[in-house]
């Protein structure tokens, strides 16, 4: 007897600018309406089918659903995440282009994915999101989660900006740098990594603090528990200063705004391959070993 599947309904979200999408999106509600399982899918996805049914937005993709399959690269899982995580679903992950840090199935996996996932053996992970929260003279301005960071960076003038750190309410240094990374450990392997940061295991209870090209080669990267507050001040007046969360959402800055950085109470739930450990995935994206 075949065991009762976990999941009842099936969100897709996708990035249509795949070549491959529509190839494999048709087949795919086919596979799911063989098996009784209902689908809903985005309005991008929708945009790669010949019927005219229409899609819906993200949100309420995650809303109606009991598991979100996301078909494209590491990006489209970013901008996924939050909507998984605010509804308390997981994510099963299919990697549309090259091997992505968190899109660690291939395409040639998906319906073995599938059915282990359907049959309740697949193995999910959490992953920390941080709650990022923008005032300016007590006023809410943004409020975001993010899965990998936010940065505080300049613009397109070639000058450093100065920005004042805070952690639990103690002052710890005045940046002058082209920018600060304030990243979770699944933020690691992005941005941070590329300024000199760590890598981080995404089970470790951590915040990450990152300066991009500091004027003093002491300012080093700084790794703080994740029950933390990190509260960054734009304390001098520079032209095009932003605000970027998860590198797709950016507002600008001014003298006077204070950003909140803490862990947030949702948590990603990521369906991971059983068979494929984080290190292996390391060591294929960022070509360990190889000469």
């Amino acid at each position: 007897m075949r065991p009762e599947p976990t999941f009842k309904r099936i969100g897709i979200i996708s990035r249509p600018r795949r070549s491959n999408i529509a190839e494999v999106v048709p087949p795919l509600l086919k596979w799911l309406e063989e098996r009784g399982m209902p689908s809903v899918y985005d309005n991008e996805t929708a945009t790669v089918l010949k019927n005219e049914t229409a899609g819906k937005t993200r949100h309420q993709v995650a809303q109606e659903s009991d598991l979100l399959l996301v078909l494209g690269g590491d990006g489209t899982i970013l901008a996924a995440a939050r909507e998984a995580a605010y509804h308390g679903i997981p994510i099963l992950p299919i990697n549309m282009g090259s091997l992505g840090f968190l899109t660690s199935f291939t395409v040639e996996e998906l319906y073995p994915a599938l059915e282990s996932t359907l049959a309740g053996k697949a193995t999910i992970e959490e992953r920390v999101l941080l709650q990022v929260e923008r005032t300016h003279n007590g006023e809410l301005l943004t409020q975001q989660r993010v899965l990998n960071d936010a940065v505080v960076h300049k613009g397109t003038l070639a000058r450093m900006i100065e920005v004042e750190l805070h952690i639990n309410g103690a002052f710890v240094c005045r940046y002058r740098a082209d920018g600060l990374i304030v990243a979770s450990p699944t933020g690691s392997t992005a941005y941070s990594l590329s300024a000199g940061g760590p890598i981080v295991q995404p089970g470790v209870e951590s915040i990450l603090i990152t300066p991009i090209c500091p004027h003093t080669l002491s300012d080093r990267p700084v790794v703080v528990q994740d029950n933390s507050q990190i509260e960054l001040y734009l304390s001098q007046s520079s032209d095009s200063v932003f605000l970027t969360l998860d590198g797709q959402t950016g507002v600008p800055m001014q003298i006077g705004d204070h950003v909140r950085i803490t862990r947030a109470a949702e948590r990603l739930k990521l369906i991971q391959p059983p068979n494929k450990t984080y290190f292996e995935i390391l060591r294929n994206k960022l070509k360990w070993g190889e000469a």
